[in-house]
């Protein structure tokens, strides 16, 4: 494939607060990781300085999902440490995320965690975390919600398609093979970032057995929404063919490959992983209410929110920076979607994997 093709992108939210606003999904799926993330900071070591004890956020967009987590973590620290002990927190994600978001909900939102706590210090990185992102040996605590599904480039075009799991399978071995290789670099560069007895909880969506995300409906109506979009002219079908998300959901075994020879990878050990169901919320308001337009309208607003900028990076015309053409692509791509989702109403029920790990000397 041409490098051209396609822009090599883990995924950026759509901006202006709209990940922060719709993506109630990624906030249930980590929500139910709360619980081992809880273990995980009763169970981090501490040396007897009073260096600066660093959180890092790994992959956390807008905030809004990372204000509880990063809420409880301090709150279980602070039960261990004592109130004077500095803490830092490192909310890590791409140069072109919104990070103006970011600021807003750690200066203005209910659940900021600095608020009564003079001695906590958020901080922001703007880098890739399939880069090194914080110096060897500093972090004490790691939190991934939802980003590391993403992959650090797209390996193939997609024909009839946008997203991995539902291409041929010749496509799916190729992302298979990319995903294997991100998440072993994942793993390599938070193993060097993370201090002996240190701990790393990454929540991400999973596949069942048979294949399947329970995100099935919603990416083949959005997938004909393209095609409908296509033969209206409002994007060329050179376009469209470009239109790839870098979402790649991996299984339970896929997360335990790196362990799998004598269950260490990078002095990194799996502590627990576990397998929840996420119901899908906004189903549960449909099945009281049958309302199939509120139903559809929250469920596109998430699509939107979350896969419009990776499927709008293939515009010629985003490509080469109109910000306005992005906007017409994104309500255009909505409203479609809407009519379709009302029509042909379907939950999107999910599976959220999280493993803990653990970092030895």
């Amino acid at each position: 494939m041409s490098p051209e093709l396609v822009v090599a992108s883990h995924g950026v939210m759509e901006g202006k607060g709209a990940y922060n606003r719709y993506a109630k999904l990624p906030a249930g799926g980590a929500a139910l990781a709360l619980p081992l993330w809880e273990k995980a900071v009763q169970c981090v070591e501490f040396d007897t300085g009073d260096h600066p004890v660093v959180v890092a956020d790994y992959g956390s967009s807008q905030g809004k999902n990372s204000m509880v987590p990063i809420q409880v973590a301090i709150r279980g620290l602070r039960h261990r440490l004592g109130p004077n002990r500095a803490i830092s927190v490192f909310h890590v994600d791409q140069p072109s995320n919104d990070f103006n978001a970011l600021f807003q909900v750690l200066d203005l939102d209910p659940d900021r965690y600095a608020v009564d706590d003079p001695n906590v210090f958020p901080g922001v990185i703007g880098r890739s975390f399939y880069e090194n992102v914080l110096p060897p040996g500093s972090v004490h605590l790691g939190w991934s919600s939802y980003a590391a599904v993403w992959l650090s480039s797209i390996p193939a075009l997609i024909p009839g398609r946008f997203i991995s799991l539902r291409g041929p399978d010749p496509v799916r071995a190729e992302f298979d093979r990319q995903a294997a290789r991100d998440w072993e670099a994942f793993l390599s560069l938070r193993a060097r970032e993370l201090r002996p007895g240190s701990r790393l909880v990454v929540v991400l969506p999973g596949l069942a057995d048979d294949g399947s995300s329970g995100f099935e409906n919603i990416m083949d109506q959005a997938n004909d929404v393209l095609a409908e979009m296509v033969a209206g002219g409002a994007i060329a079908s050179e376009e469209r063919a470009r239109m790839v998300l870098g979402s790649h959901p991996r299984r339970k075994r896929d997360l335990l490959a790196p362990f799998a020879r004598d269950g260490r990878f990078q002095h990194l050990t799996v502590e627990d992983i576990e397998i929840s169901n996420l119901p899908d919320s906004a189903w549960t308001d449909y099945e009281q209410d049958r309302n199939k337009e509120a139903l559809a309208t929250k469920q596109a607003l998430f699509f939107r929110s979350v896969f419009m900028p990776s499927l709008a990076s293939a515009l010629d015309a985003v490509r080469s920076g109109d910000a306005e053409a992005m906007r017409i692509f994104g309500n255009g791509l909505e409203a479609r979607l809407k009519r379709r989702l009302a029509s042909h109403p379907a939950p999107m029920h999910s599976l959220v994997q999280t493993i803990v790990l653990a970092k030895q000397a």
